[in-house]
């Protein structure tokens, strides 16, 4: 087998992670006894997992233990200060772990009580028990995601105190609420801390990363690395490549960006300041390839099953709806790639130094299997956690087929414990986000995002759809895809429906802008992260990580005006379908062809380079092109081909008449 191309420099992945994802701070404990206390405790919340999915609790039981036992994890795991001590396990965080259990034991004991008996009305043990479990899990997100969402969270919290007040504009005003009202809500309710985000996380989430590290144990991201070193590392600036492609498709499965960046990113970054893209620029297309796998099915980093939950209508729609939009994006990161390499001509790898598909193929290509399973089982209408459970069996069955993909009994257990800890931020988010919902529904201050947002958009839609886009990055700001997404289809997504815009099309845009929220200065985590890996300025590679995700930025308004964009028909879809209603097969060839060429004159002009070197006047003349395209008027788009169209025959005139000099 030909000799694999190593990265020229080993970053410190770990400290890099550590630093831009708070997830990854974990305590490395020295007592054995305490290791496997907090491995068997995880290895439990796993099984607990499995087993619920077959023998389910009443929802209010089942989503409680999954926030306790996650809640307890997260006070063993991740310490207070980020200077502590990270060998040892301090005693209050052994009592936080033992008070953060007794949340749920206590609603296991008091269930009949608290449903039948109180009618959800609560005592003031009830009261007293919520108030510790609300401070258990904003103390725990501050230690996981830092105090960006747990601040947001305390803002919602205080609303209803004070919501009843002369200060606060009259539209804001609601009736008093008491603390019985407001901890009632959050606690003993499927409406709170215990809502659809929770919920969420118990069924789907939680499932679908535990078998992403069932897949990383069988060496799956090793399998994406090698096929798209492949693929596409001989061509010109092809790491670049290899790094969209690995990482877009890792991204969707794992769902984590940052994670994403620093895994994929260690091996293809140097690689690419290697054959000559500055260290920014590389950092950036690492960031803007991992946060893109979010939006690609058929898994989108586990968003599609609860956009399905959110919406009611079926994944099978969902991922379809998505497929197209998702693949223009990353064609247009691809081309911006592209023409980087051609303005500097940089080269690719020497194909002596790369592995042959075939061979890739060979070695872990059944590992695709379990991938067209799921997606065969999820089409064919299987319960969604039933997919995943069956999923994660044939992955460990399919894995036994190679020797270099087999795992051992010590393989499964570690997995079944690395699922329960990468989806420990996740449980903490989406219990956060719980909060923000149940303060939602107790004041309807989604009633009044929503007037908010219409009233700014003074009657347009494309104004509206502006201000909901703003909203959207806002509330994404900082916060990972799913619970980004949630918080976002609440409060944003009502707004588009005052004029009319189908429900689909409602989701799908402000998911857009919830996950490239985290390409966005100043909070670009994902970028951050690359910049690390790369050795680049973490402002500048978040702006260029801005400026190669702008596709990202105008598929969504294109698809609003141009709904057969996503491929099925959203006027005729309702929400309980299970058929796949496809659009006109001519509508969609002409949104596919007007928006790809609109988008390879976004990313010419960006890059300034189409064959040749474009002057600046040109650069701007094809960016512009590309805006009008978005406009939703006939003679803008004639306009914007047109004049792209020109611009590509005149730039390829030009390169052939150089052609004969530059040889």
């Amino acid at each position: 087998m030909n000799k694999r191309t190593e990265p020229a420099v080993a970053p410190d992945t770990q400290a890099i992670q550590e630093k831009y994802d708070k997830d990854a701070r974990t305590r490395k404990f020295s007592s054995k006894g305490t290791i496997w206390t907090v491995t068997i405790l995880a290895v439990l919340y796993s099984l607990f997992h499995l087993y619920m999915v077959f023998n389910p609790m009443p929802a209010l039981q089942q989503r409680s233990i999954h926030v306790a036992v996650g809640l307890a994890l997260v006070y063993m795991l991740y310490p207070m200060f980020k200077k502590q001590d990270r060998s040892k396990l301090p005693i209050l965080d052994w009592v936080l772990a033992a008070a953060s259990l007794f949340t749920a034991g206590y609603i296991l004991i008091e269930y009949q009580a608290i449903v039948t008996e109180r009618g959800g009305i609560p005592n003031n043990v009830d009261i007293v028990m919520a108030i510790v479990t609300v401070l258990l899990i904003l103390e725990a997100a501050r230690r996981v995601t830092g105090w960006i969402l747990p601040i947001l969270a305390l803002i919602f919290l205080v609303y209803p105190f004070i919501s009843h007040l002369d200060f606060l504009p009259n539209m804001m005003m609601t009736r008093p609420f008491d603390l019985g009202d407001i901890f009632g809500q959050l606690y003993l309710k499927t409406e709170g801390l215990y809502s659809t985000a929770i919920g969420a996380s118990v069924n789907f989430i939680f499932l679908f990363i535990l078998f992403g590290a069932f897949l990383q144990k069988s060496g799956m991201g090793q399998f994406f690395n090698d096929l798209a070193m492949a693929l596409a590392g001989a061509q010109r600036g092809g790491p670049a490549k290899v790094a969209v492609v690995s990482s877009g498709f890792m991204g969707s499965i794992n769902g984590a960006a940052v994670a994403n960046v620093v895994s994929t990113g260690a091996f293809t970054i140097p690689l690419m300041k290697k054959i000559g893209y500055h260290r920014n620029f590389a950092g950036a297309v690492e960031a803007s390839a991992s946060v893109g796998g979010q939006i690609l099915p058929p898994i989108m980093g586990a968003s599609a099953f609860i956009m399905a939950e959110t919406t009611g209508i079926n994944y099978g729609t969902i991922a379809l709806a998505a497929l197209l939009p998702a693949l223009l994006y990353y064609f247009a990161v691809i081309l911006q790639v592209h023409y980087r390499a051609g303005k500097r001509d940089l080269k690719g790898i020497p194909k002596a130094d790369l592995p042959r598909v075939k061979q890739v193929m060979k070695e872990r290509g059944h590992l695709l299997i379990p991938l067209v399973g799921l997606i065969v089982m999820l089409f064919m209408n299987m319960p969604i956690p039933r997919a995943a459970i069956f999923t994660i069996f044939l992955t460990i069955i399919i894995a036994t087929l190679r020797k270099t993909t087999r795992m051992s009994f010590k393989d499964i257990f570690d997995g079944l414990a690395l699922g329960a800890q990468q989806a420990l931020s996740v449980m903490i988010a989406c219990a956060v986000v719980g909060i923000i919902i149940g303060v939602v529904s107790l004041t309807s201050f989604g009633a009044i995002m929503t007037s908010a947002i219409a009233g700014l958009g003074g009657g347009s839609l494309l104004l509206t759809l502006f201000f909901t886009m703003i909203a959207s990055m806002v509330l994404g700001m900082g916060l990972p895809s799913i619970p980004a997404y949630i918080i976002t289809a609440t409060m944003a997504a009502p707004a588009l429906a005052e004029f009319g815009v189908p429900i689909l099309l409602a989701h799908m845009f402000v998911f857009y802008f919830g996950i490239f929220a985290n390409v966005t200065p100043p909070v670009a985590l994902a970028a951050f992260a690359g910049a690390g890996i790369a050795d680049g300025d973490p402002m500048r590679t978040g702006f260029q990580a801005l400026k190669l995700s702008l596709a990202g930025f105008l598929i969504p308004f294109i698809f609003i005006y141009e709904p057969a964009m996503l491929l099925v028909d959203v006027e005729g879809l309702m929400t309980n379908a299970r058929e796949y209603p496809f659009a006109s097969i001519m509508d969609i060839v002409i949104v596919l062809i007007s928006t790809a060429i609109g988008l390879t004159a976004l990313s010419a002009g960006l890059e300034g380079f189409f064959k040749t070197h474009i002057n600046p006047v040109i650069r701007a003349v094809l960016i512009a092109s590309a805006v009008l395209l978005v406009v939703p008027e006939t003679y803008t788009d004639i306009i914007g081909l047109s004049v792209a169209i020109i611009i590509f025959v005149l730039n390829y005139a030009k390169w052939k008449k150089e052609e004969p000099a530059a040889v």
